[in-house]
């Protein structure tokens, strides 16, 4: 994507989508801190982050290329030197070594690799194979529907309720606004199967059944896209459960058994950086109404107050993929995560002139939160939890 289209306002289709039934309100809502700026404070807001997007790419270069390229180099020494390890898997030392091996390479290809080069944080090196054309990863996810429903739905209509499909994968109650069904009484059992299996259930979210049984999507394009599923699932199944452990003779139960713990970490480790980012107590969600005048200014602000951020050491931003920076991931999604450190005190400075939160927490607070508002919303009624005041810097 060009940083152009990354920014651009987006323009919302209609009719609004009803999240809850009508007149029924059980909640106060909370004060959105949007509503507290001027129409001329957030067009400043938008022209001081345009303005920290142009300074980065100005200044991309040969240091920039070189990091992308050595986390290439690491991810398959990591990998090369998992598979090798499991040839002898049948000795528990070697067994671990080789699954931590490939679980890291994996949670790196998946992370910090996959998901930012098909962003196109890496397309201005005009790469024949580092670029968000060609990328292809290690995950079930088909990269075309994969960036449809990712790069343009999530990133365009961020925490839009009714818009955003990612606003808890359609399948679990995040948001109190969600009508309640009894089915999400379920919900903190079937995220955790969804958090072992989460590349899978992120293939099949991409489908988008809705669509699918609305009509909106053709049956043939989705008849399309569950063979390209089919394909990769081909290919990881033939991948990890056959081809390896054959290759380890012997060893080929331990090695199917190592590859299958591997690709639950990586799936767990995922489901959890990406939850914490959007799902904790303090990120906004918006009805339509509140962005249906929405300007690059708003869509800016939109994306501070819908994401958030974890705390912690350089390693866990890299094993996060720099998600571990949401906030400025939603804001520069086209931007090179290795950057995403060095301008968050620059975010943070627009956050505390601007009076509005800067969600940011310890890992382990961050995903408590997530996991006590699935189970509090699997049950009827609920409400917005108090929200942050506006960033103070320690």
């Amino acid at each position: 994507m060009s940083a152009t289209q990354t920014h651009a306002p987006p323009v919302l289709p209609s009719p609004p989508l009803e999240a809850v039934p009508e007149g029924a309100q059980p909640f106060a809502e909370p004060d959105n801190p949007l509503a507290h700026l001027t129409p001329e404070q957030i067009e400043q807001l938008g022209r001081e982050l345009d303005a920290i997007h142009e300074e980065v790419y100005a200044e991309l270069g040969e240091r920039d290329a070189r990091y992308i390229r050595s986390i290439i180099t690491l991810h398959r020494q990591l990998a090369l030197a998992g598979r090798a390890l499991l040839i002898g898997s049948r000795k528990k030392p070697l067994w671990l070594l080789g699954t931590a091996s490939l679980s890291l390479a994996k949670i790196l290809e998946n992370m910090e690799i996959g998901h930012n080069v098909m962003h196109g944080q890496w397309d201005w090196m005009n790469d024949p194979d580092i670029n968000s054309r060609n990328w292809d990863w290690d995950t079930a996810s088909p990269a075309d529907a994969w960036r449809h429903s990712h790069n343009y739905e999530h990133h365009t209509y961020t925490n839009i309720r009714g818009k955003d499909r990612d606003l808890g994968y359609e399948i679990m109650r995040i948001d109190p606004h969600q009508r309640w069904h009894p089915i999400y009484m379920l919900q903190p059992l079937y995220n955790l199967v969804l958090m072992g299996f989460f590349e899978w259930g992120v293939a099949l979210h991409d489908l988008n059944f809705d669509a699918i049984r609305s009509g909106e999507k053709p049956k043939s394009k989705a008849l399309a896209e569950l063979k390209a599923i089919g394909v990769k699932a081909r290919r990881q199944i033939v991948k990890d459960y056959i081809a390896f452990p054959l290759l380890s003779g012997r060893a080929f139960k331990s090695t199917f058994a190592a590859n299958f713990t591997a690709n639950i970490v990586r799936n767990v480790w995922a489901h959890s950086i990406i939850f914490c980012g959007h799902f904790p107590d303090q990120t906004y969600t918006f009805d339509e109404e509140e962005v249906a005048e929405e300007t690059r200014g708003g869509w800016y602000v939109r994306q501070l107050l819908g994401s958030a951020n974890i705390d912690g050491s350089p390693l866990f931003h890299l094993l996060s993929g720099n998600l571990s920076f949401q906030v400025e991931h939603h804001l520069f999604p086209d931007m090179p995560s290795s950057r995403y450190t060095e301008i968050a005190p620059r975010v943070r400075d627009i956050c505390r002139r601007y009076g509005l939160p800067y969600n940011t927490g310890p890992f382990r607070r961050q995903l408590g939160t997530v996991h006590r508002t699935i189970l509090r919303l699997a049950f009827p009624g609920g409400g917005p939890r108090p929200k942050p005041g506006p960033y103070m810097p320690h």
